[in-house]
């Protein structure tokens, strides 16, 4: 899972950054395999700092308010990692088909207490509903309660959600810090259609890597024969398509 959160210098207020951002969509379209479950975090210079993190999510809490079509895109970047649960009135459709706990209530009419009393023991908070201001008083009882908190529409939250490709060995976010969404969709976009190859080498990486440890060669000499497998045109070609033809050809060009 990707995530942004900010530092704070000391005697800054926490303002928050723009949560409406390219990194709530589903990224279950982009997963080559099965994805690790890690946030990373980039920056933000106006009223914060934003630093790179990679957490692991794996059965935390993650309450989304708001049941429509952004909860529903909310909801499904933090699965099946987390344990997400979704608070509205309504649901959409497809927020019924998603492996979440749905809990009805009417937001409208929740006083503050019924909303801590939702967010006690979650990691982090969504405010997705059609009201900025309801979104904006969740995001204050969560920063009371001490909850990371992303906000859809209103003040800005303290968490950016970025577009975010995927493979079985990698994971790569992308965020324009909330300027704008069709940028970094674009950018997720042209990763997964130009980096067709990059899953298979990763993996020859790992496995020349291991290889040349065990020829006891020099850090130096192996990062060399390492930064040269990354330029090889024929490797890269052959990856994409038939990774025991690489995995051969690595062999006979880069094991002295």
């Amino acid at each position: 899972m990707i995530i942004y959160h900010p530092v704070f210098s000391a005697g800054q207020e926490p303002a928050g950054t723009r949560a409406r951002d390219a990194g709530y969509e589903n990224p279950a379209g982009c997963v080559i395999g099965k994805p690790d479950n890690a946030m990373l975090i980039s920056t933000r210079t106006n009223h914060m700092t934003m630093i790179p993190l990679m957490l692991n999510l794996t059965g935390r809490r993650v309450i989304i308010f708001g049941g429509g079509d952004v909860g529903r895109r909310k909801a499904a970047f933090f699965l099946p990692e987390s344990d997400v649960r979704v608070v509205s009135r309504s649901f959409h459709p497809d927020v019924l088909a998603l492996p979440v706990t749905v809990m009805t209530r009417d937001l409208g009419t929740a006083t503050d207490g019924d909303i801590a009393g939702l967010v006690e023991g979650a990691f982090l908070a969504v405010a997705a509903t059609s009201d900025p201001g309801l979104n904006n008083r969740i995001g204050e009882i969560c920063r009371e309660k001490g909850v990371l908190f992303n906000n859809a529409d209103g003040q800005e939250g303290d968490v950016l959600l970025p577009a975010v490709a995927r493979g079985g060995e990698y994971c790569i976010a992308v965020s324009t810090k909330g300027s704008s969404p069709a940028v970094a969709r674009w950018l997720r976009r042209r990763i997964e259609r130009e980096c067709t190859g990059l899953d298979g080498m990763i993996m020859l990486q790992k496995e020349l890597r291991g290889m040349l440890k065990e020829k006891n060669g020099s850090q130096q000499e192996r990062n060399a024969i390492l930064r040269d497998l990354l330029d090889d045109e024929e490797i890269w070609t052959l990856v994409s398509r038939d990774i025991s033809s690489a995995r051969a050809l690595m062999k006979r060009k880069y094991l002295p």
